[in-house]
């Protein structure tokens, strides 16, 4: 029998804790807020477990509910873990519920207004239009947490053949939309848009080999590029210190155009790259040769600015087109600013003894397989420093060269 009875739980208001008796007790607020408690001990520790609120529980509610606890308490359970449990689970079904209702175009419209700040026009538009035209018609309503393998495939095969590099970039935006929904734990397990170790084995690798060699830009033979770099480095623009970043650096235009001071730490000789900022979504550092560290030292910072070379448009940085501006203003419109990575690639080629994977990741191409980054997880910082030393000192020791640079100083 208990201590308390139905009209003292309704009377008593002064605040405390007033006891029922086997753990049970009735907790009574400041503000006069009534709720039951159970306390118990087990494996040694004392807890107390909230069993509901008076007068939505009642006595005898709260007696059969502490009763059915002391049971488990018996079979060495802890009813507050089972309660937990149970919490978690309800939680978990309330979150399946919520990926049955958002479909793969909801997300990937939410992700590219989240992202697509930092693209280029033309990338901005293009990534949403593949989408729309390939993607959205097939899998554009299906919950994100549905989609599977076939339903990839089903995008990709009816062009895999003949609009191939449109196909590949199109299954990139499709991993990563759904890498963005395991994020919010709208669906679990592997990506099934992932290329290498999955898709690579169900759609044809020759096809993706050929549309990357079909896909060529105009570039400068590399013994050139010395007699570009001087006049560059006569002209007296950010413009002209932006393309000749990316020329020593071998990066992408992009990657030039939004690059901000707090990526660079001159005394160290590296620009960090944040995943954000990449092609493949994965964080990358360039080392930077000591005419670059010379040349980023003397670029003054734009007040207000983050960037390196800022501009007057939306997003605050040099206008997208200012580097191809200044090459065809100088008689150079038969290249394009990508093609000096391919200027770096036969240099290294016809000049160095680097190997080919030290080469190809001064590029930001990782070409390992999963097996090989598994075990070798190296960046290869050293032999890329080595090897971008070796190519500034080329671009500046050039005899074009050094009527504008001087004698070049190994860093």
């Amino acid at each position: 029998m208990g201590k308390l009875n139905p009209k003292q739980v309704e009377n008593l208001s002064e605040p405390g804790t007033y006891e029922d008796g086997e753990g049970l007790r009735l907790a009574v607020k400041q503000s006069g807020r009534k709720s039951w408690v159970l306390r118990y001990q087990i494996g040694g520790r004392r807890r107390e477990m909230g069993i509901g609120s008076y007068p939505e529980v009642s006595l005898r509610e709260a007696r059969l509910i502490a009763a059915g606890h002391r049971k488990q308490l018996a079979n060495g359970i802890d009813p507050m873990a089972v309660r937990d449990a149970q919490r978690e689970a309800e939680r978990e079904a309330q979150r399946l519920k919520e990926a049955q209702q958002v479909a793969f175009q909801t997300l990937a419209i939410a992700y590219h207004a989240a992202h697509s700040s930092m693209w280029s026009e033309k990338w901005r538009k293009g990534w949403l239009r593949k989408l729309e035209l390939y993607a959205f018609p097939s899998i554009g309503k299906r919950p994100v947490c549905e989609i599977e393998t076939e339903h990839v495939l089903r995008v990709l095969q009816p062009i895999w053949g003949s609009k191939t590099r449109t196909a590949d970039e199109l299954r990139g935006q499709i991993e990563q939309i759904l890498d963005a929904a395991k994020a919010r734990r709208l669906r679990k397990g592997d990506n099934p848009a992932r290329w290498r170790g999955h898709l690579d084995n169900l759609l044809s690798r020759a096809e993706k080999k050929k549309a990357r060699k079909r896909e060529h830009f105009a570039a400068m033979k590399w013994q050139d590029v010395p007699v570009l770099m001087a006049t560059l480095s006569a002209h007296d623009s950010r413009a002209a210190v932006a393309a000749r970043l990316m020329i020593f650096t071998g990066a992408r235009a992009q990657m030039i155009r939004l690059a901000s001071w707090n990526e660079f730490d001159l005394v160290a000789g590296v620009w960090s790259l944040p995943a954000g900022r990449m092609k493949m979504r994965q964080a990358f550092e360039i080392p930077l040769a000591t005419p670059v560290v010379e040349m980023l030292s003397e670029l003054p910072c734009a007040e207000g600015s983050p960037f390196l070379f800022s501009g007057q448009g939306k997003t605050g940085a040099i206008h997208a087109n200012a580097i191809r501006n200044l090459l065809h203003g100088l008689g150079h419109d038969d290249i394009t600013r990508h093609g000096f990575r391919s200027s770096f690639r036969d240099w290294a080629n016809e000049r160095t003894h680097y190997p080919r994977e030290v080469c190809e990741l001064a590029l930001a191409h990782d070409e390992r397989d999963q097996t090989e980054a598994a075990y070798s997880r190296s960046d290869f910082m050293e032999k890329r420093r080595a090897l971008m030393t070796e190519w500034a000192q080329f671009l500046v020791t050039s005899p074009a060269a050094n009527v504008i640079h001087g004698e070049f100083k190994r860093a």
